[in-house]
């Protein structure tokens, strides 16, 4: 029995959204251990098609996966703080995202990120 399609894309997302969590986790540790304060740090990188993007200030994290494929899109966001899990969300779409929408995801996740650091 073969792995179906839907949700060895799931495993294969799962795994990498582990992968970043935990280097970010490491990454954050040695930023929070300095005199750096509550600098926001982001980290947009490309994924294939799609993009990532980790937020970082402080104790709290936030992640956003825009995974595109030529069936579908599939978003994931993730915010945590020390090791609470505020959201874990994921949406599929059943069509992939164009390059200008992913932009717009991305963005307007940076953008939020920005807005709830300066409420501080």
């Amino acid at each position: 029995m073969g792995f179906h399609r839907p949700y060895f894309v799931g495993l294969l997302l799962l795994l990498e959204m582990t992968s970043v969590l935990w280097r970010g986790s490491f990454a954050g540790a040695a930023d929070h251990n300095s005199d750096v304060g509550n600098d926001l740090q982001i980290e947009v990188t490309k994924k294939g098609a799609g993009k990532q993007v980790f937020i970082a200030q402080g104790v709290k994290e936030g992640f956003m996966l825009v995974d595109v494929t030529p069936e579908n899109a599939v978003v994931i966001r993730q915010e945590k703080e020390h090791d609470r899990y505020l959201v874990d969300e994921s949406e599929t779409h059943d069509r992939p995202m164009t390059a200008a929408e992913v932009d717009v995801a991305i963005s307007d996740y940076v953008n939020s990120g920005k807005a709830r650091a300066q409420k501080k």
